[in-house]
C-alpha cells in the first residue's frame, strides 16, 4: 500500500468520468450463519445499558423528568473477517528460518516475530467471545490492520472479470487464464494498482439472503491457483498494491497438495508474508463489473480504508468504486 502515492491517487481520480459510485461492501451480517467458516460467527448486535435500563427505545423522561427524548445506543461483537474485509499482513505468516540457524520460527512480513511483536494468549479461556468482564487479550502489532488504516487507501483499480469469461462453475484459475482475460478485455495493470477479481460468488451469497448453502458455495465460481508459480511471479513483477476478490479466500482453499512443509494458502503466504500485498475477500463486485463492461472500461477510482482498529488481523469495510 506504500505504492498509493499522491501520483497514484491522481491516476485514480483520472478514471472518474461519469461520477457514478458503487458500494462494494456486503452487509456485515452476510454471508450468514457459520457454515462457510465455523471459526467466524455473525455479528452479535445488542443495546447497551443506560443507568441499568435497556438502551433501546429508552424514554429519558424516567431518568430525566421533563425530557422528551427517546434514545438508542448499542454495541456489536464483531468477527473482523466475517464479511467484506481486508486481511492485515499479520493474518498469515510462516514458519521460516529467519535467523539462519536451521530452526524455523513463526515470522510475519518484514521479520516481525510471534510472541515479541505479535502478542496473543495461549489459554483458550482468553479467546473467543468474552463474558461481561472480558478484556482485550491480543495485540497483533505493527503488521495489524491499524498500520494500513493510518495510510489512506485510495487509488487506481482495475477489474479482472472472471465470471464474464468463465462463468460461475467452479474453476481453478491459472496465470494463463488471467493473461487471456487481460488481453481479451484490454486490462492495463500498472504498478500500484489495486486488482479486483469478479467471480460472482458474492452475488450468489446475496441471493441466498443470509441462509447460505455451503454445498453450493464451496463449488461456486473461480478461485486463483496459489500453486501456480507463473501466477505468483506475475503478482510480484506487476508491482500491484493489493488484490481484492468477491469470493471467500481469493485462492483455492485448501490448495492442491504439495510436498511438506508447504502452505495450505500459498497465495496468501506469497502476498501477505513475502510481498506485503494486502488481500481483500468477499467484496461485492457484480454491479460494478456490469457497469464497467457496459462502458467498455476496466479501471476506476477505489476508496477502501479499513477500520482503524490497532493490532487486529483484519477489518470489515465498505469500499467505494467511482467510475
Amino acid at each position: 500500500m506504500n505504492l498509493l502515492t499522491p501520483a497514484k491517487v491522481r491516476e485514480g481520480l483520472e478514471e472518474v468520468r461519469e461520477g457514478r459510485a458503487f458500494a462494494l461492501g456486503l452487509p456485515l451480517t452476510f454471508p450468514g450463519g457459520s457454515s462457510l467458516n465455523p471459526n467466524r460467527l455473525p455479528p452479535v448486535h445488542r443495546p447497551n445499558l443506560r443507568h441499568g435500563l435497556p438502551n433501546a427505545n429508552c424514554v429519558l423522561e424516567s431518568l430525566s423528568p421533563g425530557s422528551s427524548d427517546v434514545m438508542n445506543d448499542d454495541l456489536v461483537v464483531l468477527h473482523t473477517q466475517y464479511s467484506t474485509q481486508w486481511d492485515a499482513l499479520v493474518h498469515v505468516g510462516s514458519l521460516f528460518d529467519a535467523d539462519g540457524d536451521g530452526e524455523s520460527e513463526p515470522v510475519y512480513y518484514n521479520g516481525y516475530r510471534a510472541g515479541v511483536d505479535v502478542v496473543g494468549p495461549s489459554n483458550p479461556a482468553d479467546c473467543g467471545i468474552p463474558g461481561p468482564d472480558g478484556t482485550t487479550t491480543v495485540d497483533l502489532g505493527p503488521v495489524g490492520i491499524g498500520t494500513l488504516a493510518a495510510h489512506p487507501v485510495q487509488g487506481r483499480a482495475v477489474m479482472i472479470d472472471l465470471a464474464h469469461h468463465f462463468g460461475t462453475a467452479h474453476r481453478v484459475v491459472s496465470y494463463e487464464d488471467i493473461d487471456a482475460v487481460l488481453h481479451a478485455d484490454g486490462v492495463d495493470v500498472r504498478p500500484g494498482d489495486i486488482v479486483t477479481v469478479h467471480t460472482g460468488f458474492a452475488q450468489r451469497i446475496v441471493s441466498m439472503a443470509g441462509d447460505p448453502d455451503p454445498a453450493v458455495l464451496h463449488a461456486y465460481g473461480a478461485v486463483l491457483d496459489g500453486r501456480d508459480p507463473a501466477l505468483l511471479e506475475w503478482i510480484t513483477d506487476s508491482g500491484i498494491a493489493a488484490i481484492a476478490a468477491d469470493n471467500y479466500a481469493v485462492e483455492l482453499y485448501p490448495a492442491h497438495p504439495a510436498g511438506s512443509p508447504t502452505s495450505i494458502l500459498p497465495l496468501h503466504e506469497h502476498c501477505l508474508f513475502k510481498l506485503g500485498v494486502h488481500l481483500g475477500e468477499l467484496w461485492y463486485l457484480t454491479e460494478l463489473a456490469a457497469a464497467l463492461r457496459a462502458a467498455q472500461r476496466t479501471s476506476f477510482l477505489l476508496t477502501a480504508p479499513p477500520l482503524n482498529l490497532p493490532g487486529a488481523s483484519g477489518s470489515p469495510l465498505n469500499p467505494i468504486a467511482t467510475i
